[in-house]
């Protein structure tokens, strides 16, 4: 099962930076050959490495996820030489500002991280999808929400909420080829260095515990997996009951 993973680097958001390799290290035990793809060779050299160590198929490659063309032209050849795509999972960072108000905002700070999210998103969907109307089959995923309302997150929220209704429009238009569009939504994850009981944030939940980076990656392989055959354009909830559906 070929696995197109696109991933940003350097991430702008420290918990991107740990759940991409969470994710990449997932699909890679659950028998995907992945396709790592960032801005900068070292640290995807360095995910492909402990992936192969572990017994896992793994490919990499340099580009921007802004660059249309480049995406494309990596899509052509990772369906090429894998016979297809069967899943793409769009990690990017946006390269958010946190911790000041929107009224203190500039827009191009608040807006910065909603276009890329948009464009990198749009751009990656796109290109695979290509690949997989001619079989009828595929997944397309992200990472979205923004249904809580938190102060001084910036253009962060506004772009997860962007994100899924990219995720709707593509689902509605893809359906039809068989294609699947579906984004998870997180309340972020503790630091897998601290103990589980020293995250102040877990209070906010429901279980009283945020997901740990496995519990979103193994939630985003059930996602594409064929036993959520009929999951597209939905939300799957990991918050723990941080937010409440």
């Amino acid at each position: 099962m070929p696995c197109c993973w696109r991933t940003r680097q350097p991430s702008s958001t420290a918990a991107l930076e740990r759940l991409a390799p969470r994710f990449a290290r997932v699909f890679a035990g659950e028998g995907a050959t992945v396709h790592l793809v960032g801005r900068t060779h070292a640290p995807l050299e360095e995910l492909a490495g402990r992936i192969a160590e572990s017994g896992g198929r793994v490919e990499i490659a340099t580009l921007d996820a802004t660059d249309r063309a480049a995406v494309e032209q990596h899509a052509e050849a990772v369906a090429r030489h894998s016979a297809g795509i069967d899943i793409a999972f769009n990690a990017t960072s946006n390269e958010d500002l946190h911790g000041t108000p929107l009224v203190d905002m500039a827009d191009e700070d608040v807006l910065r991280p909603v276009t890329k999210a948009v464009t990198t998103h749009l751009t990656l969907a796109t290109a695979v999808a290509r690949h997989m109307i001619p079989r009828h089959a595929g997944v397309i995923l992200a990472m979205g929400g923004g249904r809580e309302a938190i102060p001084g997150l910036g253009g962060s929220h506004i772009a997860w909420s962007a994100l899924s209704g990219v995720c709707r429009q593509l689902a509605a238009e893809l359906g039809p080829h068989g294609i699947r569009v579906a984004w998870l939504l997180s309340p972020g994850s503790p630091d897998p260095s601290n103990p589980p009981e020293d995250d102040p944030e877990a209070t906010a939940t429901l279980l009283n515990r945020r997901p740990r980076l496995e519990d979103v990656a193994y939630a985003a392989a059930f996602l594409a997996s064929d036993r959520a055959p009929t999951m597209t354009a939905t939300e799957v909830n990991v918050t723990g009951g941080a937010v409440v559906d």
